[in-house]
């Protein structure tokens, strides 16, 4: 290891444990979506980072009367590649019916955990990356290029206003060479794709009868089951995922399942339905006239978008009485497992946690997506949730310290290199 290294690495090791202070603080500032005014914790995070960071530039933006975006960018000892990190402000409700047994916005430390709304999601994972971009300005003799933070208000609402609107609107952010994003996940699990989703609602209609004359009407709940069966069957669909992705799901099996449940690899590496809602219908002798249900198609790397629509086409359209439309559509989105900032940031996380990191895809969708979207090799490594928008959510503080390790670590590695 080299002198400036070495240095860098003991620097992000003695201030880890500042992560869990930043968290509490920025939890403190509540932004939850809904109703997504995250325009408070917003400027907190911008006044931690001036102070944090003195050298670095730090704006806000603002893109509705709510959501309010941060920017922070700082340029090394010369030209060289542009690093970004990436991560929300905006975090489940509290939700004050539910059954906490501490204060949701203090951030109360017990146990080697930290209690609150958004420790895990994502707050806790902003902390690390605000601290790992504060090291890199301290110690910007030792690498070249540019880092550039992005805090994105709107991530819960999908994007458009936050992640998506930095990258079409801050320059140099869309020719970044790599993205690191500390949304919930797992230390011993670095993700570098998702599935994508088409979210649809299927309609049926028939007409109304009395229940005792049902061959004076048409059941459309009988219409829309038939409708829901073959949306399921596009669990079948031929899914032609790349080589690396495939090894990289089945390598990751040992590690990742124990942490995120036993069919995680099945389920990456298929098409999944779920039929999420269901309503029509107003009595048990009433025949319905019309009934609705809404679908969550989850698409592995190797299924398209317009493959899965092709296929709702196929067996939706020919049904009497059957309408659909697509309520939310994202494709599947991965970097190349041997991508650079992949590389970098395993071994990272290697080297913190000292001992063996899973390299895997995600089942659920974050704003990486936007980045991959734009050609961006991006990652996300956070820490675990538990109860994430539930009462009492908590994040240990130890995942905590060893994500902002590597943040730092990686940035540095992939700026230095």
């Amino acid at each position: 290891m080299n002198p400036a290294r070495a240095t860098f690495a003991a620097a992000a090791q003695s201030r880890a444990a500042d992560t869990v202070a930043l968290t509490r603080r920025l939890m403190a500032v509540p932004s939850p979506n809904p109703p997504g005014d995250v325009r408070a914790c917003a400027g907190e995070a911008a006044v931690i980072l001036r102070a944090l960071a003195p050298e670095a530039e730090v704006s806000l933006h603002a893109t509705s009367p709510e959501v309010t975006n941060v920017v922070a960018r700082i340029a090394g000892a010369g030209p060289g590649r542009v690093l970004a990190f990436n991560g929300h402000l905006d975090t489940y409700p509290v939700n004050e019916a539910l059954p906490w047994t501490v204060d949701p916005l203090r951030g109360e430390v017990r146990d080697g955990r930290l209690y609150g709304r958004g420790a895990a999601d994502m707050k806790g994972g902003i902390a690390a990356s605000i601290l790992a971009f504060a090291l890199l300005a301290e110690h910007r003799a030792h690498w070249r290029g540019e880092a550039i933070l992005t805090l994105a208000g709107d991530e819960e609402s999908m994007g458009p206003l936050g992640t998506k609107w930095l990258l079409d609107h801050v320059p140099g952010l869309a020719q970044a060479g790599a993205v690191i994003i500390g949304d919930a996940g797992s230390p011993r699990v670095l993700r570098f794709g998702e599935k994508g989703f088409l979210w649809i609602e299927v309609e049926a209609a028939g007409r109304a009868a009395h229940g005792a004359h049902v061959h004076l009407g048409e059941n459309a709940i009988d219409r829309l089951r038939a409708a829901l069966d073959a949306v399921s069957r596009l669990v079948d669909l031929p899914v032609a995922a790349p080589p690396a992705v495939i090894a990289a799901i089945a390598d990751a099996k040992p590690v990742s399942e124990p942490l995120a449940g036993a069919g995680e690899a099945e389920v990456l590496g298929r098409v999944t339905v779920n039929i999420g809602r269901v309503e029509g219908g107003t009595a048990p002798n009433l025949v319905p006239a019309i009934a609705r249900a809404a679908c969550d198609i989850r698409l592995p790397v190797g299924v398209t978008c317009d493959a899965a629509e092709a296929a709702l086409h196929a067996g939706l359209d020919w049904l009497p009485g059957i309408s659909w439309r697509v309520l939310r559509r994202f494709e599947p989105n991965h970097t190349d497992p041997d991508a650079a900032i992949v590389r970098l940031a395993h071994r990272a996380a290697e080297e913190v946690l000292g001992g063996t990191v899973a390299v895997n895809m995600r089942v659920g969708g974050s704003d990486a997506r936007w980045f991959r979207m734009a050609g961006l090799p991006t990652v996300v490594y956070g820490p675990t949730p538990h109860n994430m928008g539930g009462a009492d959510e908590w994040a240990e503080i130890a995942e905590l310290e060893a994500v902002m390790r590597v943040h730092a670590l990686a940035a540095f590695d992939f700026l230095s290199g």
